[in-house]
């Protein structure tokens, strides 16, 4: 299990790397494109849990989704 333990020298080491792939000017932009995303998801499982904490309601149809209108052809 020591394998899986990520220490000091190793976050230097993918630091590194990660620099002299993007660049210095292009760090800010991927962490703020990062940020984008983590808000966003954490929005989406927001609403996720406000969707399911809401109570269930049986949906009334409506005479329009009873039966086809005119101009429908029927299935």
């Amino acid at each position: 299990m020591t394998l899986l333990m990520i220490g000091a020298p190793e976050i230097i080491f993918i630091a590194v790397i990660v620099l002299l792939l993007f660049g210095g000017k292009k760090i800010p932009e991927l962490m703020k494109g990062i940020g984008k995303g983590v808000r966003s998801f954490k929005e989406g499982m927001n609403n996720v849990e406000e969707e399911i904490k809401k109570p269930v309601e049986d949906p009334q149809p409506t005479s329009q989704e009873q039966a086809p209108t005119e101009n429908e052809p029927k299935q």
